[in-house]
């Protein structure tokens, strides 16, 4: 089975992306982080407990109580899912305090999601779906990109475009706000590069600066790529049966991935010491 990492900065069309690959023709099924991060926090999980925990001291508007004498989390506050926008005022940012929050926030959130997805891919595997899509934001940041056969950024270029397209998603934020959620991601420019550094055959940039007709040809461009350089070959089946031959196939995989990292790890490093 081919994991399809699938990736992009805020306001540069993943979504969009997300939803063509589950549709018609490619009918992949796709396991999304975000949705398994909502879940993670909700009222009763352990991550609800967690956030409360660390930032409901300090956070007076972390949850809109039912009952404003009592304490978050008991009696009838247990049921008050928590404020995301108060909660992202936290941690979006760049100062010294927004990002020890926002490593806080991922310290808590980040093992759950991956322990949900993990099970997830599992399950697609045994149904024995020749790839699953798993799209996640911060694929790169999370350090999730090594599991990825292939990777697919979601691109636009021009900053302006992206700050246009955010504000007109999200018409409630100001032009700071806009900004300090950009800039609590990797840059487009830096997860591009890192894509490209996989190799044509493992890492697939789509440029969204067109129109919706544009990004579904440019979609069908790349996972006619992906199937034509492996997708669907009929040894996939035989490893269904050999667990020694999945998981060779896997550290092979993860190794590859590992490769790219490095290598794009090292071209930096010999750029920053030229300058």
């Amino acid at each position: 089975m081919i994991l399809i990492g699938l990736t992009g900065s805020l306001a540069t069309g993943k979504s969009t992306v997300s939803t063509l690959l589950r549709s018609p023709p490619h009918h992949l099924p796709t396991i999304d982080a975000d949705a398994l991060a909502h879940r993670a926090i909700l009222p009763g999980t352990r991550g609800y407990t967690l956030i409360l925990s660390h930032f409901g001291p300090t956070t007076p508007d972390l949850l809109q109580p039912l009952d404003p004498s009592a304490p978050l989390g008991v009696g009838a506050n247990a049921t008050r899912p928590i404020d995301r926008a108060a909660l992202g005022r936290r941690v979006f940012g760049d100062g010294d305090a927004q990002r020890r929050d926002r490593a806080a926030l991922n310290a808590i959130v980040h093992p759950l999601v991956r322990l949900a997805m993990a099970r997830e891919v599992l399950g697609h595997f045994v149904r024995g779906r020749w790839a699953v899509v798993v799209d996640v934001p911060l694929l790169y940041e999370s350090g999730l990109d090594v599991w990825a056969s292939v990777v697919i950024m979601v691109a636009v270029s021009s900053p302006a475009v992206q700050m246009r397209r955010l504000r007109a998603r999200d018409a409630g934020l100001s032009a700071t706000e806009a900004e300090d959620r950009v800039g609590s991601q990797m840059g487009v420019g830096e997860k591009v590069g890192r894509t490209r550094a996989r190799g044509p055959r493992r890492g697939k940039v789509v440029l969204n600066d067109g129109d919706g007709g544009e990004l579904e040809r440019e979609v069908g461009r790349v996972m006619g790529e992906v199937r034509g350089e492996g997708g669907g070959r009929a040894w996939g089946w035989w490893l269904m049966g050999s667990p020694y031959g999945v998981a060779g196939v896997s550290a092979w995989e993860v190794y590859q991935g590992w490769r790219a990292r490095r290598r794009w790890e090292e071209e930096r490093a010999g750029e920053k010491a030229r300058l």
